[in-house]
This record gives C-alpha cells, sequence and structure tokens, in this order.
C-alpha cells in the first residue's frame, strides 16, 4: 500500500521499520524526512533511524505534490471535501494531515494548494488493549456512556477499536453504530468492513452531525461510538442521543481530567452528567497508559 504512495526510496527505507512500531511519517518539503516510532522521533536514512538530520532522506516539494496526487487518486477533487478539513483518508485507515497555502473566498475555505507538509498517521490493531477498562464500561448489566481522554498520539483510537471489537464479541446482540468521521475506526472501503464484525453498523466518512441525527432513526442503534468529539460542535447531537435512551462512547483530546475540565462548556457535560466514565490515556509508560478510570463526578475509581 504504502509502495503505491511513496518513492522508492522513502518506501525502501520505511519497511525496514516494523509496521506495529511505526506511528507517523512527516514529509516536510525540502526538510529531512521524520518518523515517530513508538512515540519517538527520528530521522529517516537509507539505512537507519537517527537523530542526525545531516544523514536524514530530505523530500522536495515537487515529490510531495507526486504523494498528493496519488493520495487523491489523481483526483484532488474527489477528496476536497477532506482536504479543506486539512486530511486525506487512503485504504486501509491511514489517515494524512496536509498542510499548506489555504484558498478562501468570502472567509470559506475552499481547498489547499501548494502543499507543504503531509503527515501520516497509522492505524495499529492491538487486541485485547481495553481489557484492562472493559469492566468499568458497564454498571451491572447497564452500559455506561463513556468518555475516552487522551493527547493525541497517545492511543486513544487504538483503545476505540478495541472496545468496538469487545462489544461486538461479548455483547452479540447489541447494535452498534460506529461514526467513522475520517475512516479511521473501522477502515471501511467500498462498503468493505475489514473488521467483518456482525453486530456493525458503519457511517464511514460522515459528518458527527449526520451520523447522529439519521442513526438514531433509521438504524435504532443500541450505542453510538465515535472519536474525537468537539465538545461545542458536538454536544447537542450528543446529549440527544443519549436522551434518546443510545448510550455513546467517544473520544475527545485532553492531556489530563485538568485540562478536560478546563475546555469550553465542558462544565455543563459535568452538571448533566453526561458520561458516567471517563478513561484517561497517557503515554507516560508507553502508548496507551491507562492514567485512571473515573466517575461522572471525576472521582478516581480504578487505574
Amino acid at each position: 500500500m504504502l509502495s503505491e504512495l511513496l518513492t522508492d526510496r522513502i518506501f525502501t527505507a520505511i519497511k525496514k521499520i516494523p509496521y506495529n512500531n511505526l506511528c507517523e511519517l512527516r514529509l516536510r518539503a525540502d526538510n529531512p524526512v521524520v518518523v515517530n516510532i513508538v512515540g519517538e522521533n527520528y530521522y529517516l536514512s537509507d539505512s537507519e533511524l537517527t537523530k542526525d538530520y545531516r544523514s536524514a532522506i530530505v523530500v522536495s516539494g515537487g515529490t510531495l505534490q507526486g504523494i498528493m496526487q496519488r493520495l487523491a487518486k489523481h483526483s484532488l477533487y474527489s477528496v476536497n471535501d477532506q482536504l479543506i478539513e486539512g486530511y486525506i483518508s487512503y485504504d486501509g485507515g491511514i489517515r494524512v494531515g496536509v498542510c499548506g497555502e489555504i484558498v478562501s473566498i468570502d472567509n470559506e475555505i475552499k481547498t489547499i494548494k501548494n502543499i507543504s507538509s503531509l503527515n501520516f498517521r497509522f492505524p495499529h490493531i492491538c487486541r485485547n488493549c481495553s481489557l484492562k477498562i472493559y469492566d468499568y464500561l458497564f454498571s451491572g448489566n447497564e452500559l455506561n456512556n463513556t468518555l475516552i481522554v487522551s493527547p493525541p498520539g497517545a492511543g486513544k483510537t487504538t483503545y476505540l477499536r478495541d472496545i468496538i471489537y469487545q462489544l461486538s464479541r461479548k455483547q452479540s446482540l447489541l447494535n452498534i453504530l460506529v461514526i467513522d468521521e475520517r475512516q479511521e475506526l473501522l477502515s471501511v472501503f467500498d462498503g468493505q468492513d475489514i473488521c467483518k464484525l456482525s453486530n456493525i453498523d458503519v457511517y464511514s466518512n460522515s459528518t458527527k452531525k449526520f451520523a447522529f441525527n439519521n442513526g438514531i432513526r433509521s438504524m435504532k442503534p443500541d450505542v453510538i461510538v465515535t472519536d474525537e468529539i468537539n465538545i461545542e460542535k458536538d454536544l447537542v447531537d450528543i446529549e440527544n442521543a443519549m436522551t434518546c435512551g443510545v448510550k455513546v462512547i467517544a473520544s475527545i483530546h485532553a492531556s489530563s481530567i485538568v485540562d478536560l475540565k478546563n475546555k469550553y462548556l465542558f462544565k455543563d457535560v459535568l452538571t448533566k452528567k453526561l458520561f458516567r466514565r471517563y478513561i484517561v490515556l497517557s503515554k507516560d509508560s508507553g502508548l496507551g497508559t491507562v492514567d485512571g478510570v473515573f466517575n461522572e463526578n471525576l472521582q478516581l475509581i480504578g487505574v
């Protein structure tokens, strides 16, 4: 798959790295290539990972434009809705962040051109990683509304993937609706779900608003799972789902409970006790470290 996108030189160097260790590949015009390996950055050279930029592979602006064309499968128009959000999704759940010159008309972003940076983020399946917190998802037989709290790159999406897997296997009659907004959670392409989970319904490449509003009416889910919520944008739809009797399991960017409490509008979430479980992840002892499990009052109940 990467061989279809990258130059031969970059692909030859990166394929020496075990895929499970590879988190990110950063390409910046006329600068050294950087890779993130299990949370730590290195320069990519022809022979090895290095901390010395002088031996690193350097990527040109022209090379970035070629990679961009291949990411878009030679149709930038077809991915422009994603591009104006700052990313492109590619087969297998790969998400590529995009930076460059923003083109706006009347303060409305129309596209990004003259690409200057690409950041490949690679999905991983870490089977059973969520088992240590799985029992906290329930109070008796009732599923709890749960929020995974994590800084970027600490494993929240990997955790959500495994929570979906565990719920599907252990609660096989539960109707699970997955909002895979950026095609990272289940990597659905052309209607094919690579996870082959029997009780999962998926809105792929959909906005949360569309999926929440239409999914509740048309799919009658027991639980909705989604990644990277924005409290300001998504709170009304999340609260509506919960008051319709639908459970919600989601994730949010925050480095700690303190940072979460300082987020705009979070006080409303806490006052209404919308989520009964908060699971805080970090990179302190490796990706996916569980710093704590908190109840609806943000009291620590497990680690």
